[in-house]
């Protein structure tokens, strides 16, 4: 059984409500500029189901102020302890755009709803760019030349090692003697050893001497 009470008729529970509901519209527009045109920001006033559209904004679902709750707004309605924040569900608008949706119940002093502060994305136009971004980006990988656009240079050799030492969950200057001489191998068949004071550039990354990278190159 539902425990909301009859709406106060003090006159402070009354100016309390009304600054509640003053917050919430600025909140609702703030969230409305912010990700127009591709957010509908809809506040429910729970108090008044019939009537519960209080605002939209980027009205993206055809809906009107005045219109009344959802059957996620008379749920809360009934049950003060149903979920207050339901974030990212699959949702559609009339004409069957998919969007996602995050309702956030507002609760009174006392626990009970009264307000409903909702958010849903029209997921069409960020599909249609999935798809086109996934086309653009897609490569030929049987049938590639092999080339590299970018030289060999100090700042790929010392990427090379930070990966390398990534790869065993340490850093560079933490490597071992025996993962020093496997590194240095990859260098080499990378051709990183043939850019111009590599021995130096890979001594200073690692901590070590250059007389120490000449012996752990051997």
């Amino acid at each position: 059984m539902s425990r909301r009470k009859s709406v106060p008729s003090s006159s402070k529970a009354g100016a309390d409500r009304k600054v509640l509901f003053d917050q919430l519209q600025q909140i609702a527009k703030g969230l409305g500029d912010t990700f127009a045109p591709f957010c509908e920001v809809v506040l429910h006033d729970l108090t008044h189901p019939k009537n519960a559209i209080l605002a939209i904004h980027n009205n993206l679902s055809g809906r009107k102020v005045g219109q009344g709750a959802t059957e996620l707004g008379l749920a809360r309605i009934a049950d003060p302890d149903y979920a207050q924040v339901i974030a990212n569900y699959a949702n559609s608008f009339s004409d069957g755009r998919q969007a996602k949706s995050t309702s956030i119940g507002i609760k009174d002093a006392d626990g009970d709803y009264v307000a409903a502060l909702c958010l849903n994305v029209d997921l069409t136009l960020f599909q249609g760019l999935q798809s086109a971004i996934g086309q653009f980006i897609k490569v030929d990988t049987q049938n590639s030349p092999r080339e590299m656009l970018s030289p060999v240079g100090a700042d790929a050799i010392r990427e090379h090692i930070d990966r390398f030492a990534a790869r065993r969950a340490t850093t560079p200057r933490a490597l071992t003697t025996e993962d020093r001489r496997i590194l240095l191998r990859e260098l080499r068949e990378a051709g990183c050893m043939q850019v111009r004071r590599s021995s130096e550039i890979i001594a200073a990354h690692l901590g070590v001497s250059r007389a120490t990278v000449y012996a752990d190159a051997r």
